[in-house]
């Protein structure tokens, strides 16, 4: 082998170079490619490796890109779908297009619902085998990702709930403005989102009527005019059951959402009329798409798209245009002659005037449906979803819209462990005393609310109503329920026990506003006949039915800000003229000959830096008494954003409470309970010969109610004739400090007690 490249190497030197070259030369050339030969043949086995291994990977990469474009072809989202088709005898693939690559769902939730709601929705795609991703607007940057959408294939879903003043909540805040600021940039220009799709389902409550679903019809409006094509009319869910469409929020969402999955099906089986927007509804079907149509009336369907019904059929959209109609009387070409111009606008003008009748007609059509016999009745305020919430915060449910539950200051006097401040201050024996209200419905959405919003708001009685009698039989049995939970508990005395199963007193503060409902003269006139005291707390928001209320026990007023604006801020009222309602509610309250009391809750941070502003409205309602009372925390809500930074400690209470008096000239500091963060300022009136007589005489009061009635309120009483003397512990600066001596005190360990009631 050597010898013959020697051989060649050198016949290839003599020839290239000729024999008249240096034979020097010729060896030296001759030498180093041999030597370059054999460097080569000992390296050969590795060569031959690398060229083995080089054929088995690419061997190995084809055939799992075979086995790869064979499984994708299988699925309805797969670039390379294949259609057999015979041209000139021979079988020629065809490629499919995509039409739906997945779903994303994008969500801007405050309570949780839009949340919930998008995972519900998620599974339901997922069911029909597309690809589904959930996401959080508040960790979703649009500036570098909503673009990427348009090519995509995709289709988004945004569903957002509405907040205060109709702005979106924290979590959707910076999507919507960005998304706002993006239709008025140039630089964005008008199709920016062109070839993007989408569908919105907005959450609102419809009470609040400037505002209903305004972040959703905002977010639908701008996707618009960024050109991108919703896929199906904006859904609207209103946690108002007597407006909603069917009947709670949680229904309407489940209308909107077969409607959605019956689209999206469409869409991927090339359904969608893909006509340019020039022709009239439903007359531009193509021979193929009749045909599809009539091919899928055999296939099945999930029970949820069974549901929708005709009417929300109409809910469909072919094109992103709102349907000016300006193209319905036109044909296909949008290029018009100087001398067709007046028949054209001739045209426009007629086609308006036909849908303007036809509308009209269609609502006479439906006001002449409900006749005086088909009188649409009243929904129920407590609806399913509504039932599951407040039973699992141990609720119980009283017909339609009452409900009754045990303060857990029944329980701790219940083992001996003292009452609450009403106890202090009133001298309510609190294991008697049954919290219970005959409207779960409230006309404020308060920051520092204890249900976290789980009861409706209204702003009037719209709902199905309960008798009185029924109600307050039903309270009692519920509760005399609750209260035989206690028998043999450790620590339960029995003598309090058996005690507990007899009503005395009423608090009818349990949640919602108990004024709003019609009948609640009936009720208290019921509750006093059974002998049992009321304690009625209204929001400062119907002073009608203020005036007309028949005398309690003690009637108390919410004052929870002493401006309008943190009263905005604080109580999130449903009335539009909340400021003018909260300072006539003042004024009939100051006209009650019974005891008054304005309840003040103090939110660090939001309204104690209000002494001054206090003291004029107290001038205005002239209450008997004030409770000063320190924010009670209840652990996170996602519809508020009150910390335990918000609680104010019993000090600062105190504090606030002699500044407070020291501006009032006929008011004093009485009693104090520390262990509910709670002080009271009463009336000098109720001081007689320089002892406090703010505790209640309630059998004098029940003499005094049947006597009125006898005399057909005639003869009216005053707070001062059924006054009490108060016991020494329960004054202000008592060592003591409001808890009954006859208890035993139970401190929490490692943290301190600012529990309310």
């Amino acid at each position: 082998m050597r010898q013959f490249l020697s051989l060649v190497l050198l016949c290839l030197c003599r020839s290239g170079c000729g024999e008249q070259r240096d034979d020097v030369h010729i060896f030296d050339t001759w030498n180093s490619l041999q030597n370059y030969a054999l460097s080569l043949w000992h390296v050969r086995h590795y060569i031959c490796s690398t060229i083995v291994v080089a054929i088995g990977v690419w061997v190995t990469v084809e055939y799992l890109s075979k086995n790869y474009n064979k499984q994708k072809n299988e699925d309805c989202f797969a670039p390379n779908i294949v259609d057999g088709v015979i041209q000139n005898g021979q079988l020629v693939q065809k490629v499919k297009e995509i039409h739906v690559a997945g779903v994303k769902i994008f969500f801007g939730s405050q309570m949780g619902t839009a949340e919930r709601f998008a995972k519900t929705l998620a599974e339901s795609v997922q069911k029909l085998g597309f690809p589904v991703e959930v996401i959080d607007l508040k960790e979703y940057d649009p500036d570098e990702n909503l673009v990427e959408e348009v090519y995509s294939k995709t289709i988004c879903v945004f569903m957002v709930s509405t907040y205060t003043d109709g702005q979106p909540n924290e979590s959707a805040a910076w999507f919507c403005k960005w998304l706002e600021d993006a239709t008025h940039d140039f630089r964005y220009g008008k199709t920016y989102l062109k070839g993007l799709r989408y569908a919105v389902f907005g959450l609102g409550n419809s009470v609040y009527e400037n505002h209903y679903n305004t972040v959703g019809k905002n977010i639908d409006m701008w996707l618009w005019m960024l050109s991108a094509s919703r896929i199906m009319t904006r859904g609207e869910g209103d946690c108002n059951v007597v407006k909603s469409k069917h009947g709670s929020i949680e229904a309407d969402f489940d209308k909107w959402q077969a409607v959605f999955l019956s689209r999206v099906q469409a869409l991927c089986k090339e359904e969608k009329n893909k006509c340019s927007g020039s022709c009239k509804k439903e007359q531009c079907k193509t021979k193929d798409q009749k045909h599809k149509e009539d091919a899928n009336q055999n296939e099945e369907v999930p029970e949820k798209i069974k549901d929708y019904n005709s009417e929300e059929e109409e809910l469909f959209e072919t094109t992103s245009e709102e349907g000016s109609g300006v193209e319905d009387e036109t044909e296909s070409t949008s290029v018009l002659d100087v001398e067709d111009l007046g028949n054209h606008m001739n045209n426009m003008k007629a086609a308006k005037q036909e849908r303007a009748a036809a509308k009209e007609v269609k609502l006479k059509t439906s006001k002449r449906a409900i006749g005086k016999n088909e009188v649409a009745e009243p929904r129920e305020m407590i609806t399913p979803a509504l039932k599951t919430a407040l039973t699992k915060q141990g609720y119980r449910l009283i017909g339609s819209h009452s409900g009754v539950k045990l303060c857990r200051w029944t329980k701790s006097m219940l083992r001996g462990r003292g009452g609450c401040y009403k106890h202090t201050f009133y001298g309510i024996e609190s294991h008697r005393c049954m919290e219970a209200t005959p409207s779960l419905a409230c006309a404020n959405k308060c920051v520092f609310c204890w249900r976290h919003h789980t009861n409706p708001v209204g702003t009037e009685w719209r709902w199905k109503m309960d008798e009185a009698d029924m109600i307050l039989k039903e309270a009692i049995e519920n509760h005399q329920n609750l209260i035989k939970q206690f028998k043999g508990v450790p620590g339960v005395k029995s003598e309090r026990f058996a005690e507990g199963m007899k009503v005395k007193h009423c608090a009818l503060s349990l949640v919602g506003e108990p004024i709003m409902y019609p009948k609640i003269n009936e009720l208290v006139k019921l509750l006093h006949h059974n002998k049992i005291s009321t304690f009625l707390v209204t929001n400062a928001q119907f002073p009608e039915e203020i005036r007309k209320l028949e005398p309690v026990t003690q009637l108390y007023v919410s004052v929870d800000a002493s401006t309008k604006d943190s009263l905005k801020k604080i109580d999130r009222p449903l009335f539009k003229d909340f400021w003018p309602r909260f300072l006539e509610s003042l004024k009939a309250l100051a006209d009650k000959k019974q005891r008054t009391v304005y309840r003040l809750t103090l939110v660090k941070a939001w309204n104690v830096d209000e002494l001054r502003s206090y003291a004029d409205l107290i001038e205005i309602g002239k209450p008997d008494f004030i409770e000063v009372k320190g924010v009670t925390y209840c652990g996170e809500s996602s519809a508020s954003n009150l910390t335990m930074a918000n609680v104010p400690w019993h000090d600062e209470v105190v504090y606030f409470v002699q500044q407070l008096a020291d501006l009032l000239i006929d008011y004093e500091i009485a009693c104090e309970h520390e262990h509910s963060n709670c002080l009271l300022i009463a009336h000098k009136k109720f001081r007689v010969n320089g002892e406090w007589w703010t505790w209640i005489d309630y059998d004098h009061f029940q003499h005094l109610v049947k006597e009125n009635k006898e005399n057909n309120s005639s003869k009216m009483f005053c707070a001062e004739d059924y006054m009490a003397k108060t016991p020494s512990w329960a004054v202000f600066g008592a060592k003591q400090r409001g808890f009954d001596p006859v208890d035993t005190r139970f401190l929490r360990k490692r943290k301190k007690d600012i529990s309310g009631c």
